[in-house]
Parts: structure tokens; sequence; C-alpha cells
């Protein structure tokens, strides 16, 4: 199985990604480090990606979970998905993903984004994740809202998330090196 953490950017994707990944003992890769350079660039210049942008990045999120399941590999990746059809790109043909989506307010968003330094994401930006986002509707049904309260720390959303995918986390003298149940 394949976890995408998705959501606007300082909702915690890459923090609850890591957290799953440690838990469960499986890969993680952050999708940020998929974009090509032009769309680091372009954010980093406080200029929204567009559609056109962020297909190859798409493709490139894709061709990573496609050789993990072509290996019988599980993972994680952290990926915004704001878009229907991003999630509907990424999840087609790939019975074995499924989608966990950090729902955040916009406040609580610009307040993370404030405290965060050294990320190529102008904060500036958030406006145009807000603009642009499609809540998960109920008829994706390998995507997984899970709502982000003012108390829900990035471990209780991971623990969260692990429950209701129904995953089992490794126990210690669980040998990390046998093949993963997916």
């Amino acid at each position: 199985m394949i976890v995408i953490v998705a959501g606007v950017s300082g909702s915690g994707k890459t923090t609850v990604g890591e957290l799953l990944a440690a838990r469960l003992s499986w890969p993680f890769i952050d999708g940020d480090s998929l974009h090509p350079q032009a769309n680091v660039a372009k954010m980093a210049t406080g200029i929204p990606l567009t559609d056109a942008d962020r297909m190859p990045w798409l493709h490139a999120i894709g061709t990573w979970i496609d050789g993990q399941l072509a290996l019988e590999l599980p993972g994680i990746v952290a990926c915004s998905a704001l878009k229907r059809r991003y999630r509907e790109e990424l999840l087609d043909h790939r019975p074995d993903v499924v989608i966990a989506f950090l729902l955040i307010s916009a406040s609580v968003a610009t307040d993370r984004l404030a405290a965060r330094h050294g990320h190529f994401f102008d904060a500036d930006l958030l406006g145009s994740q807000f603009a642009v986002l499609e809540q998960p509707g109920p008829r994706e049904d390998r995507v997984l809202p899970v709502p982000m309260t003012a108390t829900a720390s990035p471990s209780d959303l991971a623990d969260q998330i692990i429950a209701r995918l129904g995953l089992a986390v490794l126990a210690r003298g669980d040998d990390p090196l046998s093949p993963p149940r997916c």
C-alpha cells in the first residue's frame, strides 16, 4: 500500500508523513523533492504554479509510486494534491494507493507558515492554494479526510491515519528487512 499524505502548505504533510513512515517502517518521500527546478524557482519568487507546471511533478510522484508498487513495497509520499483531478491522476490504475487528506483552516496554515523558515514555498502563495483547493468529496472513496483540530498533534494525526486505514505498526523485534505486507 502507498499512502499519500495531502493538503495545503502548512498542513503538516511532511511531518505526519515522516511519522507514519517511522511507525510503519515504510519508505517516505517528500513530493516537494520531485518538483522540477523551474517550479521551485517560481514558488520561491511568489509565482503560483499552473496546472501545466504541476503535471510533470504529478508524473514524477506517480513514477515513484509505480516503482514502489512494482517491487511490492509500501511507501508514504507527501504531496499537496489540491484538485480532484490531481488526486484522480495519482489514484488512477493504482488500487493499492490511498490519500489521507489533512484538512486545515487558512488561519492555522498561515500561522504555521509564518513560523517555518528555510522552505522554498513563499507563504504569500497560501491564498492561491486555498483558491484552487477542492475539498475531498464523498465520491472520492480512496481519499480519507483527516480534520485537524486545534489540539491535534502530528503524532495524533499519524495515529488516526494508521487506525482508520487499519495498518499495523511494526513492534519492536519485527524484522524491518522482511518483505512488508501491503
